[in-house]
């Protein structure tokens, strides 16, 4: 009687099916629970404001109404915007001279320079306003002449400066000393590989700056310098302290006589909201167009994006309203 010999070969590993076929594999999407609970939440306090907002009667959406376009108010909008325009071309003007000066080799105006940024940055601003509209105090009179010698021309002070000067004046020296850091770290962003490059070629040294180094340090200075337009545009409220009627001083006044707060400074923040929000748009797309040395593609606009979406509706409702026409193989119709 015989017996087969065992099988002593090993047996081939089992590979199970999903292994095998990857198109078999069951995709479970990851669940982010911590998430949704937190858009939950989010929500529900969005909506609790949304509700206060439209049902409490200390609001008086109606007095609100009745501000918001008035004469009083927009001709305040109007000084408000004069005095930021003003403020910001002085400011940023000064600033980059002053940012030069700090960049330059000469020891005397690298110490002027310096010493004008540390002192307007350590003085608050309303100090500052009611010190410039304190000026005639100080000098009565301003005259043109030779130093330490006799004046040819002068006049009073008050006549020369007024109000709206002194707050110009204010505004634009305390911002002169921002925009002077923020335009020198742009400067100092370009590499210097490139003016060294721009010095070898002949190019002028006014000519480098103008063609070579602010060009490409706009894009390391814009994000900022928007940051302290939109700041100095709510920092011009402050000149309230000299009975300037700009957009808070008249709310203030208006405030005072009907007795309606909570309302009139609604409007207030209606304005400031939507003047800062016009100034964002335009800081997006200054940015966007110094930065296409840098970048070619740029990502499309928020109105790009809409006029694409638009037309992908449009494509789409056309695809199904296009009549489907039969396809024909070897003389039938399927």
């Amino acid at each position: 009687m015989t017996t087969a010999a065992p099988d002593t070969a090993p047996a081939a590993p089992r590979v199970p099916p999903a292994a095998a076929d990857p198109a078999a594999l069951k995709v479970v999407p990851a669940r982010h629970p911590a998430r949704w609970a937190g858009a939950a939440a989010v929500l529900v306090l969005v909506a609790q404001f949304a509700h206060g907002l439209a049902t409490n009667p200390v609001w008086e959406w109606r007095v609100f109404g009745d501000y918001v376009l008035s004469e009083t108010i927009v001709q305040a909008v109007w000084v408000t915007l004069q005095l930021t325009a003003y403020a910001t071309v002085l400011g940023f003007l000064l600033g980059t001279v002053l940012a030069f000066m700090r960049l330059s080799h000469s020891p005397v105006l690298q110490t002027v320079a310096w010493t004008y940024i540390w002192v307007f940055r350590s003085i608050p601003m309303i100090v500052q306003l009611v010190f410039w509209f304190n000026l005639s105090a100080l000098y009565e009179r301003l005259g043109v002449g030779v130093p330490f010698g006799p004046v040819f021309w002068s006049v009073d002070s008050d006549s020369l400066i007024g109000t709206i000067g002194a707050a110009v004046i204010g505004l634009t020296l305390h911002q002169a000393a921002y925009a002077a850091e923020i335009v020198r770290g742009g400067v100092l962003s370009v590499d210097s590989g490139q003016r060294e490059a721009a010095a070898a070629l002949g190019l002028p040294r006014l000519r480098q700056i103008r063609r070579i180094v602010l060009p490409q340090a706009m894009r390391a200075v814009l994000p900022t310098a928007g940051n302290e337009i939109i700041g100095l545009l709510k920092g011009t409220s402050v000149v309230y302290v000299m009975a300037i009627g700009e957009l808070f001083y008249q709310v203030q006044v208006v405030y005072g006589r009907n007795g309606r707060v909570i309302p009139l400074l609604l409007v207030a923040t209606a304005w400031y909201v939507l003047l800062t929000s016009l100034l964002s748009v335009a800081q997006y797309h200054v940015e966007r167009r110094y930065a296409r040395g840098a970048d070619r593609t740029p990502p499309p606009t928020p109105l790009q994006r809409a006029r694409r979406f638009l037309r992908d509706l449009r494509a789409a409702a056309a695809r199904r309203e296009a009549p489907v026409t039969a396809l024909h193989l070897g003389g039938e119709s399927r």
